[in-house]
């Protein structure tokens, strides 16, 4: 991730280039300013063998009698050039991965072009880089399902088609902005990505802390060094103070709030160790976030209920507004107990749930207590495989195991139900 942040474009040095690489398709154009049936035959016959592996561009140009989007001499093919070689270069800016190269080859393909067979084959090319940059800024460049299976969330498609001829309709600086997602999430990260690169260039937040407890009433150089960290982090006014003091703790439990940790103002290892995370480490869950970001649908409805795991919370969306929030129950962070992610339209609503304990759980966590306690869990019944409630007196719990366990697991409904009194249902 890190050499995503690398490239350093001098503005000069792209203007220099970029100059260079337009007068050369305007000297081109205009020692050839009435082209003749040949050239333009050579001009098609060039985009059609450069694009023959890619349906959606040759049908673009096929369906658009081969009008050129990129080469085209004047003000919309000097656009059109500028916008996508900016945008190349700033690929970075949105957490993708480095395009700056491919910018350059293209400015040089530009510079050098000699014929209208290399005006084709450049045509054909950038709308390629094209393509690339506008699929994975609006829909992210992975697909989720290859990273984890517990991923459902489907990727939007890319519509080259729509693509190639929003770009062709539209101002093309408009046009490419837009597809960036437009959520107050993403643009909070791309605000917090500019933050911490900042930092990463400043040095960051100084010396990491020893990773050992460290609450209030203890002093030395540890809780110094606690102490100037949580300081330049901005969780603590600056102070000379050499104890952990209650202004320390109270700093420690923002920061404890600020990262889903208990709130008990004890710098204990976990706590130490989230403080300890460098800025580029923080750098990289932002540029992940980002990409996450991208999955989601962008038409997600006046209202929608959206829940983030990574803070415990579900909340009802009413035209921006967050209009309910309550918590939310996550699976533990091992394969086959996460909570799937997903996007889609709730069904319907069940009325007073019963909860039917996942197999994983009732096998992994629930059959070794039984085994030292048969009423262990007691608010849970215990039925057979024709529905049947046991009696846990009279099994012998210790002889299975979890391949085993011939017993399903559910508790009823009630106001401690884990589900609680509604349970909403996805597809």
């Amino acid at each position: 991730m890190r050499a995503l942040h690398r490239l350093i474009v001098s503005k000069s040095w792209k203007t220099t280039v970029l100059a260079a690489g337009l007068a050369g398709v305007a000297a081109l154009a205009q020692a050839a300013p009435q082209q003749s049936g040949l050239s333009v035959t050579g001009f098609k016959q060039a985009v059609a063998e450069a694009a023959w592996d890619n349906s959606p561009i040759a049908g673009f140009y096929r369906e658009n009698a081969y009008e050129p989007l990129w080469t085209e001499k004047g003000g919309a093919g000097d656009s059109r050039r500028r916008a996508l070689l900016t945008a190349l270069s700033n690929a970075h800016l949105h957490g993708l991965p480095d395009h700056s190269g491919e910018a350059a080859q293209l400015l040089e393909m530009l510079r050098t072009a000699r014929s209208v067979r290399d005006l084709g084959m450049i045509e054909a090319r950038m709308s390629r880089a094209f393509l690339k940059y506008a699929a994975g800024l609006q829909t992210g460049i992975l697909d989720p399902s290859s990273i984890d299976d517990g991923m459902v969330r489907k990727r939007q498609k890319p519509d080259a088609a729509a693509y190639l001829n929003g770009l062709r309709d539209s101002k093309p600086e408009s046009f490419l902005r837009s597809l960036a997602p437009s959520t107050p999430q993403y643009s909070a990260l791309m605000k917090e990505k500019m933050r911490l690169e900042a930092l990463v260039q400043s040095g960051g937040w100084g010396p990491a802390v020893p990773v050992r407890k460290m609450e209030p009433g203890d002093s030395g150089p540890g809780v110094i060094t606690l102490r100037d960290r949580l300081i330049t982090m901005g969780f603590l006014d600056r102070s000379a103070a050499p104890d952990y003091d209650l202004a320390l703790e109270n700093a420690v439990q923002r920061f404890q709030a600020a990262h889903g940790l208990e709130t008990d103002g004890v710098a204990g290892k976990g706590t130490v160790t989230e403080i300890n995370k460098t800025p580029e480490q923080r750098l990289k869950s932002v540029i992940v976030a980002m990409e996450r970001e991208r999955w989601l649908d962008p038409e997600r409805g006046d209202r929608h209920i959206l829940v983030n795991q990574t803070d415990f919370t579900a909340k009802i969306v009413d035209q921006g507004a967050v209009t309910f929030e309550t918590r939310s129950v996550i699976g533990k962070n091992v394969h086959d107990r996460r909570s799937p992610e997903f996007s889609d339209i709730m069904e319907h609503m069940i009325i007073n749930p019963s909860w039917h304990v996942p197999r994983s759980i009732a096998t992994k966590e629930y059959l070794p207590q039984l085994k030292e306690n048969p009423h262990a869990q007691g608010q849970l019944e215990i039925t057979d495989r024709r529905g049947r409630r046991v009696n846990r007196n009279e099994v012998d719990f210790t002889q299975f195991t979890s391949s085993t366990f011939p017993f399903a697991m559910r508790q009823p409904p009630s106001r401690s139900n884990a589900l609680g009194l509604v349970k909403f249902m996805f597809p």
